[in-house]
């Protein structure tokens, strides 16, 4: 009997609870998105790729809204929030997840590779929290998603860490912005994580290639998963009550040690 009253309590934490993930139908926003619904929040996740919306969907079943939508166009961002809107209503904690990676040198960095990482990730999640801002109640959370890449000065990473650094930025920025309106941003900062994205970026066994050495680099001798990630990402929108404009590596102790 207490048993089952334990498990009930548990998975019912964030009962009641409105949460929107940019980039959630795979990595670490879908493993965000599956920690929040399996503790009773309603989650909308959103992507660019419909035959995946329809897959996280199917896996994280229960009311979750699937919402196709680009952050790098603010016209779609602002149709995403008058659906937010009309679907939720208010917002009790925003993941500015959506992003994007891309691997190429310094000299070979051509403008549409540039431009398509400023736009998802750095124009992307600025004016996510801008116009999904007025839907947050007082007391949510904004977390945004940078990466270790912004302070490290990676090779063939120099355009996805401005990008990433710009993420960086606005988080000290907006959260003193948004502290009127009682909102708390933070982000999180991944290291080397098997999350799907250098699968996408380059062929398998080079991605296997690239995690192996990842592995081999960082202190703790391995890489992450998405799932640790996403709990670093619901400690911020929820625990963390008194911090804000701050930066969480979740990196294995690769860019502190």
């Amino acid at each position: 009997m207490n048993a089952d009253l334990t498990t009930s309590t548990t998975t019912a934490r964030y009962a009641g609870k409105h949460i929107v993930i940019t980039g959630g139908s795979s990595g670490l926003g879908l493993a965000a998105a599956q920690l929040l619904t399996d503790e009773g929040a309603r989650v909308l996740i959103t992507g660019r790729n419909q035959a995946a919306l329809d897959a996280a969907r199917e896996r994280l079943g229960g009311s979750t809204l699937a919402i196709p939508s680009d952050v790098a166009s603010v016209p779609g961002i602002e149709a995403l929030a008058d659906r937010v809107k009309a679907e939720l209503s208010t917002v009790d904690a925003l993941f500015a997840n959506a992003g994007v990676n891309g691997f190429a040198s310094f000299e070979e960095t051509g403008e549409e590779l540039f431009d398509q990482l400023l736009a998802v990730n750095a124009k992307g999640p600025y004016f996510t929290v801008q116009k999904l801002a007025p839907l947050m109640t007082g007391g949510s959370g904004v977390v945004l998603t940078t990466s270790v890449a912004n302070v490290l000065g990676l090779p063939m990473l120099s355009a996805y860490a401005a990008s990433k650094a710009a993420v960086r930025s606005m988080t000290r920025s907006l959260a003193r912005e948004l502290l009127p309106r009682k909102i708390r941003v933070n982000a999180v900062s991944p290291g080397p994580i098997d999350s799907g994205i250098l699968e996408k970026s380059m062929p398998r066994e080079a991605a296997e290639q690239a995690k192996a050495q990842m592995a081999s680099d960082n202190p703790m001798l391995r890489i992450g998963t998405p799932a640790e990630v996403a709990k670093a990402m619901v400690f911020l929108a929820f625990d963390a009550t008194y911090t804000t404009g701050a930066e969480l590596a979740v990196d294995g102790g690769g860019s502190q040690i």
